[in-house]
């Protein structure tokens, strides 16, 4: 009699193991103000949750700690509706966002899904929010000039592809219609624009007039509002970065502008304070110093391509002294101030020269184009120094011959750094406008 032959169960086994688990599941004990409180289920800090409530809607959370063996969970969605002992879910995948070139000239949300009554968007693949920025090693030394075809910027702070700036000033001194001339000008290959904690009304009111439809065709929009709940704002912060690390991946040249920084160092704040972190300087929670480099430093210049950032600070209380400022300034490769005396007298853009640099500058431009910028810069340095005896009219001509030259260029420097809202301005052609008003010093 012939011996039966082995089964082979290995088909068998592939398949159970492809078999989902159930989903880890635990139930809601407190609920105290946005924070949710329960009884598991198995998850770590930063995995997303869902709740199922009695009235049948889904509220997608957040786990932002541990308490007395609890998790905490922020919501990222309104919580109206969840009960006591309603289910927790624990949830697989929330923490991808779907990326494709169908997100070119699109508006997403923080889960980034279209909110611009659009077709579906296709992917083409799915990027992890949370990647680990890269190592020193791993970044190329930054020697191409981005244009963003502001005068100004391009000619005496002069940014390269994969640096970063920062954008300083108060409200009203023209922050976003900077940020709008900058995304429809700009050389970069695509735009991501992240804006973090905006008022509603303004988000259309940016879309349809700073950045308009030149700008819409090459940029994705990922917005978050004031009135979402903080976890989400934080989100939608990591999925603008996500989208941003897809394109680089495709060899593109990619300018994110993420508005602003203080806005989600707020939303973070929030999320700590929940979690039951100690406030520190103004308030801030130590995980906010912890996420600002987190952010920061996954832009850069790369093998396949570079992420260039504009990171905009609103200034509390004109104070660029205030913790956030110095934060964020310590990080970045150069910082761009805005002034409110200038903003009132209608110059446009407000830029305050003098406060502002890049440390990259001399990397990216040549030598007598730094002799150039040093040139103008020393002459508006002698206007400031002496705006009280000018406007005083109490100084003597002939005096400072130094000064002389600056006054009689003065309307010139003047046109040079003021720029209207809808002209873009030639990178050639500002650079010898700058150095005929260099000349004209000598």
């Amino acid at each position: 009699m012939m011996p039966a032959a082995a089964t082979d169960w290995s088909p068998l086994i592939d398949q159970v193991h492809r078999v989902p688990l159930l989903p880890w599941t635990g139930e809601i004990v407190e609920v105290v103000g946005n924070l949710l409180v329960s009884r598991g289920p198995a998850s770590a800090i930063g995995d997303f949750c869902e709740v199922a409530t009695s009235t049948g809607r889904n509220i997608r959370t957040q786990v932002i700690g541990f308490r007395n063996g609890n998790v905490l969970q922020m919501p990222l969605e309104e919580i109206d509706g969840i009960q006591l002992h309603d289910t927790v879910i624990a949830r697989e995948g929330e923490s991808r966002v779907p990326v494709g070139p169908d997100l070119i000239g699109r508006v997403v949300d923080g889960f980034g899904q279209p909110i611009d009554n659009k077709p579906r968007i296709r992917p083409a693949a799915y990027y992890d929010l949370y990647r680990t920025p890269g190592g020193p090693m791993d970044r190329e030394h930054i020697v191409n000039r981005v244009s963003t075809g502001i005068r100004v910027l391009d000619t005496m702070m002069p940014c390269g592809e994969g640096q970063r700036m920062g954008i300083f000033g108060g409200s009203g001194v023209g922050k976003s219609t900077l940020l709008g001339s900058m995304a429809r000008h700009n050389s970069a290959d695509v735009t991501v624009i992240a804006l973090i904690g905006e008022r509603n009304r303004e988000v259309r009111a940016f879309l349809e007039h700073q950045l308009g439809p030149d700008g819409s065709q090459r940029s994705v929009v990922v917005c978050a509002t004031s009135d979402r709940p903080a976890p989400l704002r934080v989100r939608a912060c990591f999925v603008a970065l996500a989208i941003a690390e897809y394109f680089r991946d495709q060899g593109a040249s990619v300018l994110l502008i993420m508005d602003s920084v203080t806005r989600l160092a707020m939303a973070q704040r929030e999320i700590g304070l929940a979690a039951g972190e100690p406030p520190s300087q103004k308030g801030y929670t130590p995980s906010v110093f912890n996420l600002l480099p987190r952010i920061l430093e996954r832009a850069g210049n790369f093998k396949n391509g570079s992420i260039t950032g504009f990171f905009t600070v609103l200034v509390e209380g004109d104070d660029f002294n205030e913790p956030i400022c110095d934060s964020v300034r310590s990080i970045l490769d150069g910082h761009i101030i805005l002034s409110r005396r200038l903003a009132a007298g209608g110059h446009y853009p407000a830029i305050d020269v003098l406060n502002s640099l890049s440390r990259l500058s001399s990397d990216l431009s040549g030598k007598d184009e730094q002799a150039a910028a040093i040139q103008v810069r020393g002459a508006l340095g002698a206007l400031e120094e002496s705006r009280d005896l000018l406007e005083l009219g109490a100084y003597a001509a002939g005096t400072n011959p130094r000064l002389d030259a600056a006054i009689r260029a003065q309307t010139q420097i003047n046109s040079f750094l003021r720029q209207d809202t809808r002209q873009r301005a030639d990178l050639a052609e500002s650079l010898n406008s700058m150095k005929e008003i260099a000349a004209s010093l000598s």
